[in-house]
């Protein structure tokens, strides 16, 4: 009992210091200039909780090299029969240590964009390369969640194949659908819960949720989607086609859930970098 009041003031203090933070970090000579355009991914993202663009869009000069790299990598991966004879929905491999993706992933407007967003100094924690197979039963992502790692968790996805209906594109539901005040935050929090916070199925999601307002977000490769996967519950929907996308991921430097930020640049998935070191060493 004892230990559980500690941890109850602690996460009280932690709050605290996470609002005075993010008063103290919106001074006005704080404030980054964004162009129009960037203010807008911004803007769009306090309300609605994604935003989509493109690569054309963003204009970075370092996407030519990314794009190469990550055709390379992806032609490495598992095919879909290969997949589907393992019984395999997804295959991930973390390429944080590649130049080609975390130049990319730290590319000041991006970052601008990010930090503006989340009102703190933020942390660029890495980069996964998925590449996600025909798969029709609803479980892990697939199911509607909120991700854990931060208050505010900011993930670029781009699209590296087209992606429609048949390929299993991301969907989400507007912020302001399940705001705090509404009694669709609280009823999702509590199926969230009683789920062990595995996730919610599409069933039992249009009864909290109508269909109608859920945002999917099919697009050609090229696509690209800030999203903020803490405060947007989302999913991959179902897919019956092959689907392969990049994921950036973004935190406040102070993340409230470090532990749960180390996938992006452990050994919890395949790291292709460490592979290629070892083709290097030659047996003696």
């Amino acid at each position: 009992m004892i230990e559980k009041m500690k941890h109850t003031i602690f996460l009280i203090q932690a709050e605290f210091a996470y609002r005075a933070a993010l008063i103290k970090h919106a001074t006005p000579r704080r404030e980054i200039e964004l162009s129009h355009s960037d203010r807008a991914i911004v803007d769009t993202l306090k309300k609605e909780g994604a935003c989509i663009t493109s690569l054309d869009a963003l204009g970075l000069t370092t996407t030519d090299e990314m794009l190469k790299t990550a055709g390379l990598r992806l032609s490495n991966m598992a095919t879909t029969s290969q997949a589907i004879a393992a019984k395999r929905p997804v295959q991930i491999h973390t390429v944080t240590d590649l130049a080609e993706f975390s130049v990319w992933g730290l590319e000041p407007r991006l970052q601008n964009i990010v930090e503006s967003y989340i009102g703190l100094p933020i942390t660029f924690h890495g980069v996964h390369l998925r590449k996600d197979f025909p798969y029709e039963k609803q479980q892990g992502t697939l199911l509607w969640h909120k991700d854990a790692e931060d208050r505010r968790i900011v993930k670029i996805i781009v699209y590296l194949s087209d992606v429609a209906s048949d390929n299993g594109p991301f969907e989400y539901v507007p912020r302001n659908l399940t705001s705090l005040l509404r009694l669709s935050y609280w009823r999702i929090t509590y199926k969230l819960w009683k789920s062990g916070y595995l996730g919610i199925t599409n069933e039992e999601f249009n009864q909290i949720i109508p269909k109608s307002s859920w945002k999917s977000c099919p697009g050609t490769a090229g696509t690209v989607i800030f999203v903020d996967t803490r405060n947007a519950i989302h999913h991959g929907t179902l897919r019956n086609q092959e689907r392969s996308a990049l994921f950036f991921v973004y935190t406040a430097k102070d993340a409230k859930r470090p532990e749960l930020c180390t996938q992006y640049w452990d050994e919890t998935f395949a790291r292709p970098e460490l592979r290629q070191k070892a083709n290097l060493v030659k047996p003696t």
